[in-house]
């Protein structure tokens, strides 16, 4: 079956990559260009038959300024058709609503990093070095919308693809490849970002690129180690890595993509011992999500030092108390739970014990997700029998003569655990 000669975008208006060629030229900016996952989308799909995955939010490269390619669009349009138009000055980048459709503006860029894992220093740069700054060969192509395509319509030339680093034989492939030798070093957020498209696209890292990540991994090039302040982590140990953890649990298939880490030995990133425990890790998320906890805890709570994990990705500081208070829970399980005959109590007796202490109930989630001792009564805890009420209300036992105060309040108490104790 022959090759398109052109690559068509399915839902993008005509009229709009024609108004962005126009605008460009009229302000005499240098290379316009279409990048990212379109790009990658699209040959995936014409190329190699791939079901079209939606359209996805469009990112454009410009060699000039991005914010006066928008505000000129949007002058030449009007605002009816640029009904949104967000300036990320910092960062020389512009979101943008045009035809409905969610444009990505960005200034071609190139970077250096000071150290490995650091914030890279970025100024403005050639199409080109905006590419060798991406992740992987099969996200640094792009689509030329100037010179002029000459697109009549939402399609662009094959002609008009630069490829710099082998990305389209790599989509043949299905496989990922680092753009540099030093890229894992630079940034090790790519190595999570690279099992995300392997859950979603079905792709595997191009045994260069598994080779590359072992060997960083194994000589740590990084300025931080396991047991030193959380704190001092550079970003992409920190902050950056919880991001990219984050889109990982929601947006993909973790279950495969956390697979992939631990094949490639990569969850040393976080801890040696979820690298090693990884059945465990996936039964905890599986439980996580049943519960409707945030997985990230439930990923960090498997750690040999979960509490400094959690420092060092700088978690909403929630759930950092949770797990504070779930080494706190723990703890009493084992000295006054454990040396009980706990498989006896009664629910009442469980209620009494928990409820007694400030537990907040998503630490009690947690330890059932950790599947230790006492996990079964604890998840009935948390399931049913916490929302256990008494059978009558405040307002029934006050009809009786009782008054508001500690007296209404016991009654209320001793009623509950009636009803508790009649559940066994």
């Amino acid at each position: 079956m022959p090759i398109p000669a052109a690559i068509s975008l399915p839902g993008i208006p005509a009229s709009l990559l024609e108004a962005l060629q126009a605008e460009a030229r009229r302000q005499g900016l240098g290379l316009l260009a279409l990048v990212g996952g379109a790009v990658r989308d699209a040959l995936l799909h014409h190329e190699h038959r791939d079901p079209w995955r939606g359209l996805p939010d469009l990112d454009l490269v410009v060699e000039g300024s991005s914010e006066r390619l928008a505000h000129g669009l949007q002058q030449q349009l009007g605002q009816e058709r640029v009904s949104e138009l967000r300036v990320h000055g910092r960062f020389g980048t512009v979101e943008l609503v045009v035809d409905g459709v969610l444009l990505d503006l960005a200034q071609a860029r190139q970077e250096r990093y000071p150290a490995p894992g650091e914030n890279p220093v970025v100024e403005p740069g050639p199409l080109l070095e905006d590419l060798a700054r991406r992740d992987f060969s099969v996200n640094a192509m792009a689509l030329l919308l100037t010179p002029d395509s000459g697109a009549a319509t939402a399609a662009l030339p094959l002609s008009m693809l630069l490829d710099p680093h082998g990305g389209r034989r790599h989509l043949a492939q299905r496989q990922l490849m680092f753009l540099h030798p030093s890229s894992v070093a630079d940034d090790p957020t790519r190595v999570i970002r690279a099992a995300r498209y392997a859950a979603r696209l079905g792709f595997s890292l191009a045994p260069q690129a598994l080779d590359q990540l072992q060997r960083t991994l194994q000589a740590w090039p990084w300025r931080w180690r396991p047991g030193e302040d959380p704190a001092s982590a550079p970003p992409a140990l920190a902050t950056r890595l919880r991001m990219e953890l984050e889109l990982l649990l929601e947006r993909e298939a973790w279950a495969v993509a956390l697979a992939q880490l631990q094949a490639w030995g990569a969850l040393v990133l976080l801890d040696p011992l979820l690298q090693q425990h990884h059945r465990a890790l996936q039964r905890r998320l599986r439980w996580a999500a049943r519960l409707q906890l945030p997985l990230l805890s439930a990923l960090v709570v498997g750690a040999d030092a979960p509490l400094e994990l959690a420092a060092r990705l700088q978690l909403p500081h929630q759930q950092q108390r949770w797990l504070e208070e779930l080494a706190d829970f723990q703890a009493w399980l084992t000295k006054q739970v454990l040396p009980e005959a706990w498989r006896a109590w009664s629910p009442a007796r469980w209620c009494e014990a928990l409820e007694a202490r400030p537990w907040p109930p998503e630490v009690v989630a947690l330890a059932v997700c950790l599947q230790g001792p006492c996990w079964r009564p604890l998840l009935r805890w948390w399931g049913r029998w916490r929302h256990v009420t008494p059978p009558c209300s405040a307002r029934e036992l006050m009809a009786t003569g009782l008054q508001p105060g500690p007296a209404l309040g016991e009654a209320l108490r001793r009623s509950r655990l009636q009803r508790l104790e009649a559940m066994r």
